[in-house]
């Protein structure tokens, strides 16, 4: 798996030219409002030279990424909860996908109109967090009144709904997402899970500047960060108009142009990286001459699991796993010589997978 990743934000922050960008889609971007109606998906492999290398070592006839898949949203605002613009289509695309990139315009051009009529992040980022919020109170207001009248029947789990609903209720009455709501119990997650809350996605901003603000920001992204640590939200700084021309570029003119401006990678590369953390992301590799695969599950998961992502009837008759980690192997040279070394281990259905292992499965069905 990889996952699926919502691009939202105000009309004309630069949506779309990211989207252009991150996928090299061509969607053509247009200076007015509501340009996106249905969301344009674009589906990328996601760069990660660990698996160039280790497909080098064994010279691999195939070479296969993990996917990220992205959804460029139609832009937001003030009133989509209640329908205004195209927010019934918008608050529907955002259900869909794993997380929210939230697109907040950071620099200032005259020639692009503002839906708002100025920029101003802190603005920008609390009229979709205000939409998100009021279509989610609406969602527990109904679900609330329902189960607060099946408790009088004093059934503890939906006494015990009622509680964690009320909590959510208040949560979000004070203009705070669902995602702040202190999930410790195994119950407030299972209900949080089952309500589906817009705000409960876990969201990570991405700060849209100019050319000249790339390296070390401005005071629009300062500003953002500010709001965006009092949610414990990351923020990636990304020039959109910079990331359209990278990808129109072969890979040795993309490393000049990037050492040009500064720039250890592109803005993608970021994107990604601050998407795996915000879902708790790891990648394991299945290495062969044959093909050599990036495989995408999250964090903590044990053996069996990660055996599943290849194939159901691995997980089902997984027998054990042949691990070498991603340093092992290329300081070795490949797995014969780590398994001579004694580094290839085995481990069982306990065993719980670690960011770059290189692993063969055992399994019989």
């Amino acid at each position: 798996m990889g996952f699926r990743c919502g691009i939202v934000g105000l009309p004309n922050v630069g949506k779309s030219t990211i989207f252009n960008a991150l996928t090299a889609a061509g969607i053509e971007s247009a200076n007015y409002p509501f340009c996106t109606i249905e969301p344009n998906v674009g589906v990328l492999s996601v760069p990660d030279s660990r698996l160039d290398l280790l497909a080098e070592i064994v010279h691999t006839r195939n070479k296969v990424y993990t996917q990220m898949e992205f959804l460029d949203i139609a832009g937001l605002v003030k009133g989509a909860s209640l329908g205004e613009g195209l927010g019934n289509q918008f608050l529907g695309h955002i259900r869909q996908v794993d997380a929210i990139a939230h697109v907040i315009r950071c620099f200032e051009d005259e020639n692009i109109v503002h839906v708002n009529g100025s920029v101003d992040p802190d603005m920008d980022r609390e009229v979709i967090n205000t939409e998100l919020i009021l279509a989610d109170l609406e969602t527990v207001d109904k679900r609330l009144k329902r189960t607060a009248s099946q408790a009088k029947s004093g059934d503890k789990e939906l006494i015990a709904q009622v509680s964690i609903l009320e909590k959510l209720q208040a949560l979000l009455n004070d203009g705070k997402p669902a995602r702040l709501l202190n999930t410790e119990s195994e119950e407030t997650t299972k209900l949080l899970k089952e309500l589906c809350l817009l705000s409960a996605k876990p969201v990570l901003y991405v700060a849209n500047v100019s050319e000249k603000d790339i390296v070390s920001g401005n005071r629009l992204v300062d500003q953002l960060k500010t709001s965006a640590q009092q949610e414990n939200a990351s923020v990636v700084i990304i020039a959109g108009s910079i990331e359209q021309e990278l990808c129109q570029l072969s890979p040795d003119e993309q490393q000049d142009y990037l050492t040009e401006l500064d720039m250890v990678e592109p803005g993608l590369y970021r994107l990604i990286k601050a998407g795996y953390e915000l879902l708790g992301l790891i990648t394991f590799f299945t290495v062969g001459e044959k093909e050599t695969k990036a495989w995408t599950i999250p964090k903590g998961t044990k053996a069996p699991a990660a055996a599943g992502a290849i194939h159901t009837d691995f997980e089902r008759g997984f027998i054990r796993a042949e691990v070498t980690s991603y340093d092992d192997f290329i300081n070795c040279g490949g797995e014969a010589r780590a398994k001579e070394k004694g580094l290839m281990r085995l481990e069982g259905k306990d065993y719980i997978v670690k960011d770059g292992d290189c692993i063969l499965f055992r399994f019989n069905v």
